[in-house]
């Protein structure tokens, strides 16, 4: 079992089908198969709100969001609330030195501390994670 950290930007597009790709539904397999994930707690906000607007949008009915909904709850993902108290220093660190947003920092933070790959489509992101040496899940 391996354990990886997926921002919303991989998440979304398990709901979204016309933004989905190989590499995350690849990611979802991993975790119908036995993988688990491991997600800052502001990812329950950002996915949540993020699937309200596709319903808002026509992208999806409200069947399909209540389906996702679900379908994540029974997915082995865990919130981690140990990095609540990282924000004010360690994670706002990260933020001001890579020019991200508290948000995307927070799933930094969580990679560096946890030592779990990140999964994410941000460049941004994927960009600061390298500058810190964080692992990133390979799209192979």
């Amino acid at each position: 079992m391996a354990v990886f950290i997926p921002d919303a930007s991989v998440t979304i597009p398990w709901c979204a089908r016309d933004e989905a790709s190989p590499w995350t539904d690849a990611l979802l397999d991993r975790l119908r198969t036995g993988d688990k994930a491991l997600v800052p707690p502001l990812w329950v906000y950002e996915v949540t709100n993020t699937v309200l607007h596709l319903k808002q949008r026509n992208r999806i009915t409200v069947e399909e969001m209540s389906r996702f909904l679900d379908d994540l709850r029974a997915l082995p993902i865990e919130v981690d609330f140990e990095g609540m108290e990282r924000v004010f220093d360690r994670v706002l660190m990260l933020a001001d030195r890579h020019r991200l947003t508290v948000y995307d920092a927070s799933y930094l933070e969580l990679a560096l501390r946890t030592g779990h790959p990140l999964a994410t489509h941000d460049g941004d992101l994927k960009r600061a994670a390298q500058a810190e040496l964080a692992v990133l899940v390979s799209r192979s």
